[in-house]
């Protein structure tokens, strides 16, 4: 049997963590009022992220061993390059995810979710994708769908007060 992969390991974890969470979610307090449970969504999302671990595990199951020279040759996380240029280099896209969201909670109290939230998913859908006119107008579209369907859901299905922000708060 050859050795266990890194993303089997990983796999692995995320079950344990997936299970020993959704045991935990038996100790939520059930209140006198309401219809749904407040264990509910936490079960829910719980589920999807244990079937995405399962599909995870099966994949890294599957996948050939790579041969022992590439374990020991490779370190994780060494960009190529190396020095600090080569690290953000290396780490462009999730520093960049970082900093947007960071912009996206210090203007939230201003622009509210709605607005906040269609400028943020474009502007990192941009900065990640490209500015090209083809992928602004499909960045457009995505941020609209995603974000507007997400608050009308909260807002009007499920009745959440969410942030209006300052500007648009009189409209």
């Amino acid at each position: 049997m050859g050795r266990l992969r890194q993303d089997t390991v990983i796999a692995i974890v995320l079950l344990m963590a997936c299970g020993i969470l959704f045991w935990s979610t038996f100790s939520i307090r059930v209140p006198d009022y309401g219809q749904l449970m407040p264990s509910t969504w936490p079960r829910v999302i719980l589920g999807a992220l244990t079937l995405l671990s399962v599909i995870y595990l099966i994949q890294s199951l599957r996948q050939a061993s790579p041969p022992v020279d590439e374990y020991e040759q490779s370190v994780p996380g060494a960009p190529p390059g190396g020095g600090l240029i080569g690290w953000l280099r290396h780490w462009r896209n999730p520093i960049w995810c970082f900093v947007m969201f960071f912009a996206y909670l210090i203007t939230l109290p201003w622009l509210g979710s709605l607005i906040g939230g269609v400028l943020f998913v474009f502007t990192l859908m941009g900065v990640l994708g490209g500015w090209a006119p083809r992928n602004v107008v499909l960045h457009a579209g995505l941020a609209l769908l995603t974000v507007g369907g997400m608050w009308s859901i909260f807002t009007y299905g499920l009745g959440v007060l969410l942030p209006a922000g300052e500007i648009f708060s009189p409209f």
